[in-house]
C-alpha cells in the first residue's frame, strides 16, 4: 500500500499536466455544487462540463447497470458529445499536415460551416476535384493527448480509492477505464473506422436495402476520414419520410431485421444505433458513424439464445445455465439463491404475451442478477444491452406496432432450423450413446473400489453447508478491522514518538518519517471508518 501511495505522489509531482487539469476539475465540481449532493442529472452535466474523456466515460458507464444504479444509467444515455466547432483555419491546418500539401490541391471546395461538431471530431461538406460530393471528418487537434492524460489521472484516482476502501467488487473501475479508453482509441483512429465500414459493408453486401457510406481510402488518414455525402432523412423524421412516399412501418421492420442479423448471424453490430446514426435514402437504410462497433462471440450468442428460449418455455434451470454462461464468477456462487432469483424473474413474465416483451428491460434484469451474485459481465455483452435498448426505443418511435423481440425470436428459430442437420444429430447421439455405455460398464468396478475404501477406512466425505460462508466472512472482516485498528494505533503512537526527536530529513519542522506514519495511519483509519459506515 505504501509503495503505491509513494508512486502516486511522485508521478503527480513530476507531471506538469496534472495540477492545472485537477484545478479545472475542482472548478467544475464547485460550480455544479457537488457538496450539496449528486443527482443523475447533475452527474451528467458534470461529465459534460469535464470534457470528451468524461463524456465518453459516461457513455460507457451508461452501458453498465451492473456498475451504476439504473436511474443514473438512463440519465447518462442522454449524454451528448456536441461541442463548439473549431475555426476553419484550424481545420485547414490539420488537413495540410495530414496530406503534406495545401488542401486546395485535394478538394475543389470545403464548406467552412461545420455540418456537425463533436468532442472528438467535426464534419464538413466538401467537393473533390472530380466533382464528387463528400464529407470530411477531421479530428480535433490534441484530443488524443488530453484524453490520454485524463485517463492517467483517473487511474491514479482509482488507485487512491482502492487504498481508502475496497471499492471494487464485481466491477473494477480500472477495467471500466480500460474499456472506455479502448473504445475512444477506436473512435480516434479513422483508419480503424474505415476498416469497420468496409467490414460492415462486406457482411451486409447481400442486403439490398442496407447501405453505409463509401470510404475514399486514398484520402483517409488516422486523423482525417473522407466519405461519400449521404442525402436523406434521419429515421426519426417520420413526417418527412412519409411525405417522400415511403412506408415507415416497412422501413422500421427492415431496421429491426437488419439489427437482429447483425447480432444473431454476424456477431458484429452497431453499438450506438440512435436516430442520428440511421438515415433513410430512397427507401433504404443507411448506417452512419461506425466508429463504435460491438462484437459478440458465438458462445455469448448461444447463451442469449438459450436465455430467450428458456424464458419462453418458463425453464428456470435452463435460464440459470444461460446466465452463468454470460459472465465470470468473481466469488463463490450461492446456487440456491441464484435459482430463486431467476425463478422470480421468470415469474414476472408468467402471463406476459411474448410479443410485448421488451428485450432491453429483460437485459437490465439479467444484468442485475449478475451483479447481485458477483458475476462479472464481458464488455461485448454490455454494448449489446445498450444497443438493444437503443434500437428498441427507435423502433417504438418509428413503428410501434412491430415487436423487436418477435423479429429476434423468428430469426433465432430460422437459424436453429438452418443449422439443424439430422445426420449430424444422429452421429452426435451415437457418440453420446457409446460414451454412456463405456461409463456404465465401469460402474461395477467403481462401486467395488468405493466399498474397499470404506472398509479400510479411507473414504472421505466433503460437506458443503449452505449459508455457512456468511458467518465466517463476518468473523474474517471483524479480525481484519481489529488488525487495522491496532496497526493504526501503533502508527499514530510511533509517529508521535518520532515527532519528538530531531531525526532528519524534516517537513515543516517534523521528521519526515513521522509525517509518513501519520498519513498512513489516517488512510488506514479512513478505510476502516468507510468499511464500518458502509456495512451499517
Amino acid at each position: 500500500m505504501f509503495e503505491k501511495l509513494a508512486e502516486t505522489a511522485v508521478i503527480a509531482r513530476e507531471d506538469r499536466f496534472a495540477a492545472p487539469r485537477l484545478k479545472e476539475m475542482i472548478r467544475v465540481l464547485r460550480e455544479r455544487e457537488i457538496v450539496r449532493g449528486i443527482t443523475p442529472e447533475k452527474f451528467r452535466l458534470i461529465l459534460e462540463d469535464l470534457g470528451p474523456t468524461f463524456v465518453k466515460l459516461g457513455q460507457i458507464m451508461s452501458m453498465r447497470p451492473d456498475f451504476l444504479p439504473q436511474e443514473y444509467c438512463d440519465e447518462l444515455m442522454k449524454l451528448q458529445s456536441e461541442a463548439c466547432p473549431l475555426p476553419f483555419p484550424e481545420i485547414q491546418k490539420v488537413l495540410e499536415e495530414e496530406y503534406q500539401r495545401r488542401w486546395t490541391q485535394v478538394f475543389a471546395s470545403i464548406d467552412e460551416e461545420a455540418l456537425g461538431s463533436a468532442s472528438i471530431a467535426q464534419v464538413h461538406r466538401a467537393v473533390l476535384k472530380s466533382g464528387e460530393r463528400v464529407v470530411v471528418k477531421v479530428q480535433r487537434p490534441g484530443v488524443h493527448d488530453v484524453m490520454s492524460k485524463d485517463i492517467v489521472l483517473l487511474k491514479r484516482a482509482a488507485t487512491i480509492l482502492n487504498l481508502l476502501g475496497p471499492m471494487q467488487d464485481v466491477i473494477d473501475f480500472r477495467m471500466i477505464l480500460d474499456e472506455m479508453w479502448e473504445i475512444a482509441k477506436q473512435e480516434m483512429d479513422f483508419l480503424m473506422e474505415a476498416n469497420h465500414i468496409e467490414e460492415f459493408r462486406h457482411l451486409n453486401s447481400d442486403e439490398p436495402n442496407i447501405l453505409c457510406p463509401r470510404v475514399y481510402h486514398q484520402l483517409t488518414t488516422q486523423h482525417v476520414l473522407v466519405m461519400e455525402y449521404i442525402e436523406g432523412l434521419p429515421i426519426d423524421d417520420i413526417e418527412g419520410i412519409r411525405a417522400s412516399g415511403y412506408d415507415i412501418t416497412k422501413i422500421g421492420t427492415r431496421l429491426g431485421e437488419n439489427y437482429v442479423k447483425q447480432i444473431v448471424e454476424d456477431g458484429y453490430f452497431h453499438a450506438d444505433p440512435h436516430p442520428g446514426n440511421i438515415w433513410v435514402r430512397q427507401g433504404k437504410i443507411v448506417w452512419l458513424d461506425l466508429g463504435m462497433m460491438g462484437r459478440i462471440s458465438n458462445k455469448d450468442r448461444a447463451a442469449i439464445q438459450k436465455a430467450i428460449f428458456a424464458l419462453a418455455q418458463k425453464d428456470t434451470l435452463e435460464m440459470k445455465t444461460a446466465v452463468l454462461a454470460l459472465g465470470v464468477a468473481k466469488a463463490k456462487i450461492d446456487h440456491t439463491r441464484l435459482y430463486e432469483d431467476i425463478d422470480a424473474l421468470i415469474a414476472q413474465y408468467g402471463d406476459l404475451d411474448f410479443q410485448s416483451l421488451e428485450m432491453g428491460v429483460l437485459s437490465r434484469q439479467i444484468m442485475h442478477v449478475l451483479r447481485v451474485h458477483h458475476i462479472a459481465m464481458a464488455p461485448g455483452i454490455s454494448m449489446f444491452c445498450r444497443g438493444i435498448m437503443t434500437i428498441e426505443g427507435v423502433m417504438r418511435l418509428v413503428c410501434p406496432d412491430v415487436s423487436f423481440v418477435e423479429i429476434l425470436a423468428r430469426s433465432m428459430q430460422l437459424k436453429l432450423k438452418r443449422d439443424f442437420h439430422w445426420r449430424d444429430e444422429v452421429s452426435k447421439a451415437k457418440r453420446e450413446g457409446y460414451l454412456m455405455l463405456r461409463k456404465s460398464l465401469q460402474l461395477p468396478e467403481q462401486i467395488s473400489d468405493i466399498l474397499k475404501m470404506t472398509m479400510s477406512g479411507q473414504t472421505k466425505v466433503n460437506l458443503d453447508l449452505t449459508g455457512s460462508e456468511e458467518p465466517l466472512r463476518r468473523i474474517d472482516k471483524m479480525i481484519n478491522k481489529l488488525i487495522a485498528a491496532v496497526l493504526s494505533a501503533a502508527l499514530l503512537l510511533g509517529s508521535s514518538i518520532i515527532s519528538t526527536t530531531q531525526m532528519t530529513p524534516k517537513m515543516m519542522e517534523i521528521p519526515l518519517l513521522g509525517v509518513i506514519g501519520y498519513i498512513a495511519a489516517i488512510l488506514i483509519s479512513g478505510r476502516l471508518l468507510w468499511s464500518i459506515l458502509k456495512h451499517r
